[in-house]
């Protein structure tokens, strides 16, 4: 040990750790228990701490910045109410296995259950929605903990850590020793072990029985993100020919104009990954684990397929379909590895799938999503990402809360690339999409002049009149750090999903959806801020508001009026079989739904 005598404390050991992680900038707000940390950061050169002006902001942020940049995001709150204004932040990680670490200060160790001033049981308040959560109690012990926490975080299935950090833990001095020194510290938690490899017999038979397929569909999510494995992805499609489509958290994986690729499936998935999984005979599902919201009817759901399963996480094996023992293929790892096992197996061989992609490519012709249905007069989601897709190419980070607008971006926005697509998936957050873009900007600035330099891309947040709302005061945070941001507000003067489900599904109860009165003016709000404002009427002038937007160094807000009862199309009722779409008319889907007739594949 080099400094066998050294004397720091718990915030100078806790910064020196984030800087060993490779951290470069996180997000935080101060707050009483924190001011011994905070006055450590007010000489620190090499961290970067973003004030984002609401704690909830600051944790989205932290996945914006994860789901980027491949990295874990760091967010900092104080006690109490700052600490609890993270939840739903860390319940959103949890959902769509983002990693992130929350620091969290806590009142002084002694003080701990005597209900002293702005105390939180944060850890007890988190516990069904972290990984794992430390209560650190002595200084010597926060550095090696925080280590443990990212570690924990970024491996196996990621997902957000929590470390607890008293007050007097973080101002109290201790003697730097080798035992509590992360200098040369490997984490090694007890019974944590996730596993990487897949079971070598299991990989053959899953190989064996994707060469056999007739019908084989690939069925890939978030988690083919996580380990890196797009590209294999697109190899095993390319390599068998097999249709590839993606749950929500899955966009990137495949360019959206690849031909294999059908788009998302399930609720308001494409009618031809629909009707290709209903009735493919080998569903080969990939850092997925078969959400309601793309299953539907779970014993509709590829009801004649047999099942290759791989993740990381065991417990997501059988947990939502049942894995029969016979005909499925259960497999636990990494969907890198296991993916890299299945092609090395394969060896170049072929599937016999040209009838079935024949089939598919005459279903996307006949029931296509790309239509605008709306007059050429007015501005409509399908013409907004249009424009976007021909400014910007593959050059775009779309980042989207929560809604009608987050179908419409899950539909038409073309992602070419992984970690070009921010959203809440699994909790659906309100209010996630501009601290999520945020911190996607954050990390674009992190990569500039780096080998992995993406400072040319541009994050655009597509909003709603009600999710921005929710955290329409994190433009305050944009304009401190010079964080551009193009926020595109689809302005129906509604909760447009949920005035979708009242009227298709509550006899066109309209209670309590509507916006119009008591919103604000978001062109003058963002002036306000010090940005720039746009409210485009018609087509032209969006297209001019939008290369504005494109070429103002700061952050810019267009708000764009849209009919107000415009509908997301196709859609599942909830609970039914994805074959029992809703649509707008022949132009979109059939009156009744093609059954496929798979005798001449037998």
């Amino acid at each position: 040990m080099k400094d066998q005598n050294e004397i720091t404390t718990g915030a100078k050991a806790l910064l020196k750790e984030l800087k060993r992680q490779g951290v470069k900038r996180f997000f935080g707000y101060p707050g009483g228990v924190l001011l011994g940390l905070y006055n450590e950061l007010y000489s620190e050169d090499e961290l970067l701490h973003i004030l984002v002006r609401h704690e909830q902001g600051g944790c989205h942020a932290a996945e914006g910045y994860a789901w980027t940049s491949g990295k874990a995001g760091v967010v900092l709150a104080t006690s109490g109410p700052g600490s609890t204004n993270l939840v739903s932040g860390i319940a959103n990680a949890y959902m769509d296995s983002t990693p992130i670490v929350c620091l969290t200060g806590q009142v002084p160790t002694a003080g701990i259950g005597s209900d002293f001033f702005q105390e939180a049981d944060i850890s007890g308040i988190t516990y069904p929605i972290v990984k794992h959560s430390y209560l650190v109690k002595k200084p010597e012990d926060l550095a090696k903990s925080v280590a443990n926490a990212f570690y924990i975080s970024t491996s196996g299935r990621p997902g957000p850590t929590l470390v607890d950090m008293p007050k007097d833990v973080l101002n109290g001095s201790y003697e730097v020793t080798e035992e509590n020194s992360t200098e040369n510290f490997r984490p090694n938690i007890k019974g944590y072990k996730p596993k990487i490899k897949g079971n070598p017999k299991q990989i053959s038979l899953a190989a064996k029985k994707i060469l056999q397929a007739r019908r084989p569909v690939l069925y890939v999510g978030g988690g083919v993100i996580k380990a890196g494995a797009s590209k294999l992805i697109q190899e095993l499609a390319e390599t068998c020919m097999i249709p590839v489509t993606s749950t929500l958290m899955g966009k990137g994986i495949i360019p959206h104009e690849h031909p294999l690729f059908m788009g998302m499936l399930g609720m308001h998935g494409t009618a031809y990954a629909n009707y290709a999984v209903y009735n493919c005979d080998l569903l080969i599902s990939i850092g997925v684990r078969f959400d309601d919201r793309v299953t539907g009817k779970i014993e509709q759901f590829a009801p004649d397929a047999d099942i290759i399963h791989a993740d990381i996480d065991p417990a997501e094996i059988g947990k939502n379909r049942d894995i029969n023992p016979d005909t499925d293929v259960p497999i636990v790892g990494d969907a890198y590895s296991v993916t890299k096992d299945i092609i090395e197996e394969i060896n170049n061989r072929k599937v016999n799938s040209e009838e079935w992609l024949k089939k598919i490519n005459e279903w996307k012709s006949q029931y296509p999503l790309d239509h605008d249905p709306i007059s050429t007069k007015y501005i409509s989601p399908q013409y907004v990402f249009k424009q976007f897709a021909e400014k910007l190419g593959d050059k775009a980070i779309y980042s989207t809360d929560v809604g009608q607008h987050q179908m419409w971006a899950a539909q038409h926005s073309h992602i070419d690339h992984p970690r070009q697509w921010l959203t809440s998936g699994g909790a659906g957050t309100m209010g996630f999409g501009l601290p999520a873009a945020i911190g996607a900007s954050a990390a674009l600035e992190d990569s500039r002049g780096t080998e992995y330099d993406r400072s040319d891309e541009t994050v655009v947040n597509i909003t709603g009149d009600g999710s921005f709302q929710m955290n329409i005061q994190e433009l305050g945070t944009t304009k401190a750090y010079n964080l551009k941001v193009v926020n595109c507000i689809f302005n129906n003067n509604n909760l447009g999903m949920v005035r979708q489900w009242q009227e298709l599904f509550y006899d066109a109860n309209y209670s309590h959806v509507d916006l119009k009165h008591g919103s604000p003016n978001f062109s003058k709000v963002a002036e306000a801020y010090g940005l720039k404002g746009y409210i485009p009427e018609t087509r032209e002038e969006l297209q001019d508001c939008i290369n504005e937007a494109l070429s103002d160094p700061e952050t810019t807000v267009i708000d764009c009026p849209m009919a107000y009862d415009m509908n997301v199309w196709p859609i599942v009722p909830a609970g039914s079989s994805n074959m029992d779409m809703m649509g707008i008319g022949s132009n979109t889907l059939p009156e009744e739904t093609p059954e496929f007739d798979t005798s001449d594949f037998v």
